[in-house]
């Protein structure tokens, strides 16, 4: 196995990870302000889940394994992302962010399938060009998600994280942004 392919593989140990983990806490927290986006969210996570089961049995038999450094790594990038960057956004900015989970994960799933067709091995590109269609459906159903949220501008910029500190860290966004506006309008002056 080619070095690329090793880290790579490794690599989608660790996205896959953070996308199950990042899309599993933020369906919860959208679940009452957002229950369809929660739903794609939770699909997403669930499929995530899959993958890295199916991943698992298909790098083992290489003498390559994801726990528990890959995937502990994945599951702390998930639980700083869901505290620091949730929390503070708006519904329509958290789903646009968790976007970008699946598209890194898919497109890491195209590029691994490309190593293995150049390493000669028929099996593994054959398992990662078959995942990779699967994590582009949730990527396209988020998205459009997200994008018809602009249909919905009042539920779009509600908090992403309920409760108090959801409240207070979306305030704070809020506070933050209308500063930078008056200093970018000062400014233009």
């Amino acid at each position: 196995m080619h070095p690329a392919e090793h880290r790579g593989l490794r690599e989608l140990y660790v996205m896959a990870r953070q996308l199950r983990d990042h899309w599993r806490a933020l369906a919860g927290r959208l679940q009452a302000a957002a229950p369809e986006q929660a739903a794609l969210l939770h699909e997403g996570s669930q499929a995530a889940r899959a993958l890295i089961g199916e991943l698992a049995d298909v790098t083992a038999a290489r003498g390559l394994h994801g726990r528990p450094a890959a995937q502990g790594f994945g599951a702390r990038l998930a639980s700083i992302h869901t505290v620091l960057l949730d929390t503070p956004l708006e519904v329509n900015q958290a789903l646009r962010f968790a976007v970008l989970d699946v598209v890194h994960v898919g497109v890491l799933l195209e590029y691994l399938a490309a190593l293995a067709r150049t390493d000669g091995d028929g099996e593994l590109e054959a398992f990662l060009a078959s995942w990779a269609p699967r994590m582009r459906a949730h990527e396209e159903a988020l998205r459009t998600a997200a994008v018809a949220l602009g249909d919905a501008p009042d539920a779009a910029v509600g908090a992403a994280a309920p409760g108090l500190a959801g409240r207070i860290a979306h305030g704070a966004a809020t506070a933050a942004g209308t500063l930078g506006e008056w200093v970018d309008g000062r400014a233009a002056r």
